[in-house]
């Protein structure tokens, strides 16, 4: 035991590193924890069912989401709040039948580990006119499979293919 610890010493004296085998002076990333809300909402008109999709500033297309709030008495709060912020869109019914997660990772600079979860609705909406918000460049309505094309993440694509079910009768 005292031969361990004799060790351990010798090692760090040397400067070869820590115990926790990162390199002497590194600290380790900090897990952030974070929840959000979205919404996969569409409208009908003549030609048939389009949903909308957001144009985010780093580039991808993408729905409506965001972080929950204390404020925030339900998810479907948040996710409702999020589209009314991002998009002006205030009326829309929730698919009972509709709720999806997806959990994903990724670095927020050199500290941070961000472990996020979405949880996601699909909501019909009369509304046409969007009006976006400053988080976005633009938007656009699409059919099923336009929109499915335009997506850019494969996580968002399945959350779409998910929805079809719950439409299949109106597509």
């Amino acid at each position: 035991m005292n031969d361990q610890f004799h060790d351990s010493k010798k090692s760090s004296e040397k400067g070869r590193g820590s115990r926790s085998g990162r390199p002497a002076g590194r600290s380790r990333r900090r897990d952030v924890h974070e929840k959000s809300c979205g919404v996969l909402v569409y409208r009908r008109d003549e030609s048939g069912i389009k949903f909308l999709l957001l144009h985010y500033p780093g580039g991808h297309w993408d729905f409506a989401k965001g972080h929950v709030e204390k404020r925030d008495a339900s998810e479907t709060a948040t996710a409702l709040r999020e589209l009314t912020e991002e998009t002006g869109i205030t009326q829309v019914e929730f698919n009972e039948g509709y709720k999806h997660s997806m959990y994903y990772e990724f670095n927020r600079g050199p500290r941070e580990r961000v472990k996020k979860i979405v949880v996601y609705f699909l909501a019909e909406t009369p509304e046409e006119v969007v009006k976006i918000s400053f988080e976005h460049q633009n938007f656009i309505w699409l059919p099923y499979e336009e929109a499915l094309e335009r997506l850019t993440y494969e996580n968002a694509k399945e959350l779409l293919r998910k929805a079809l079910p719950h439409l299949q009768y109106e597509l």
